[in-house]
């Protein structure tokens, strides 16, 4: 007899393929509240330790808005899409910004360069990189338990 909860859930190279899409997915919005973040606490001539609070912050707001509008388009209200978009994202996003940051941190004056050296820019998206393959794996794992991304898969239309 089939277990309806794992029926359902992909394996081999479809799981892969879905851990790949959301850690992209990821990606895109923590990239976006990255750099946002690190060109606005640059602007504003904050510190190191404001900047790097600054950029997770909103990589968790980018990444959870681009998990929510979808949602709420599928018929979800706001407070259920919040729900969903925290169950699915917050876990990828969590490990992607402990290994972007410490990517960050740990190359000898990343934090310092401006917004014009190529250090900045550099050491970003090495960041970016490794983050997205630790993350892959992690999502991955999640997915093949039904958590993670796989919660948001009911309201794809």
């Amino acid at each position: 007899m089939t277990d309806p909860d794992t029926a359902h859930r992909p394996g081999g190279r479809e799981l892969t393929r879905l851990a790949v899409s959301a850690t992209r997915h990821c990606l895109t919005g923590c990239a976006i509240g990255e750099v946002l973040g690190l060109v606005l606490a640059t602007w504003w001539g904050w510190g190191n330790t404001a900047s790097v609070v600054l950029a997770i912050g909103l990589a968790f707001v980018f990444g959870y808005s681009l998990t929510i509008t979808p949602v709420l388009r599928s018929g979800l209200n706001l407070r259920a899409a919040i729900g969903v978009a925290l169950a699915a994202d917050t876990v990828s996003i969590v490990v992607m910004e402990i290994m972007d940051n410490a990517i960050v941190l740990a190359v000898p004056g990343a934090m310092d360069a401006g917004l014009v050296d190529a250090l900045f820019w550099l050491s970003l998206a090495a960041s970016l990189a490794v983050a997205f393959v630790v993350t892959v794996p992690v999502n991955r794992a999640l997915i093949a338990r039904g958590k993670g991304h796989a919660v948001v898969h009911a309201y794809h239309h």
